[in-house]
């Protein structure tokens, strides 16, 4: 799929929005903490990062150090995240997504992202963007992407049923959620381009959001 859309109108009832690659650009944080993470631990750097997009970092780790136990990732994960939270530097908007979510002001959506509250409340906030007022973050859940529970909660808090749900994704892991919960999937970014999203945009600028009077939001792509 091309990473510049092919004009398309989706007709949907509520947005479910990724965070990192896909209204934040925290890929120099990312690549910072991960790099070093995986120096600590003998890994390859470039093979890391082809798997902590989209995840927890404890479920990453899990995939990355199949042997470790689960508690150790936990509290390395604990550590992770401060030192995610504590460095924005680098950190700034997806273009568009300042104007996509004020498009978005009254109309149904939520913020389903692996940060925790401290991690994604720090990301929108150097970036210069407004939280949704429904937000399922990794203390919501119990299962991190690609499984589909924070996508199915984020439905059911806005009271949507998933069917009727567009989600918004740059990664494997959330792509691969978003299609096991049911949902039409719009791709961001050059990530995803590579797992198959029913819509692939470069950014959010080739979004265009338009309220219907039956309830309806239909979203003008490319």
């Amino acid at each position: 799929m091309p990473a510049t859309a092919t004009p398309a109108v989706l007709t949907t009832r509520a947005l479910l929005l990724d965070m990192d690659g896909t209204l934040v650009n925290s890929d120099a944080v990312v690549e910072r903490i991960w790099r070093r993470w995986a120096e600590r631990h003998g890994l390859d750097g470039d093979e890391v990062m082809k798997v902590v997009h989209g995840r927890q970092g404890h479920a990453s780790m899990a995939v990355l150090l199949p042997g470790r136990p689960v508690e150790q990732n936990l509290a390395d994960n604990a550590r992770m995240l401060a030192e995610e939270t504590a460095d924005t530097d680098g950190v700034v908007e997806i273009p568009g997504a300042r104007a996509f979510l004020a498009a978005l002001a009254g109309l149904p959506h939520a913020l389903v992202t692996s940060a925790d509250v401290a991690l994604s409340t720090a990301r929108m906030k150097a970036a210069g963007l407004p939280l949704p007022a429904v937000r399922v973050t990794a203390e919501s859940v119990g299962a991190s992407k690609p499984d589909p529970e924070g996508f199915l909660k984020g439905a059911a808090e806005l009271g949507v049923d998933p069917a009727h749900c567009v989600v918004f994704e740059d990664s494997g892991a959330g792509i691969a959620a978003g299609r096991s919960a049911g949902m039409t999937v719009v791709g961001v970014g050059p990530r995803a381009v590579l797992h198959d999203p029913d819509v692939a945009v470069r950014d959010l600028t080739q979004v265009r959001v338009e309220a219907s009077a039956d309830g309806t939001i239909r979203l003008h792509i490319g």
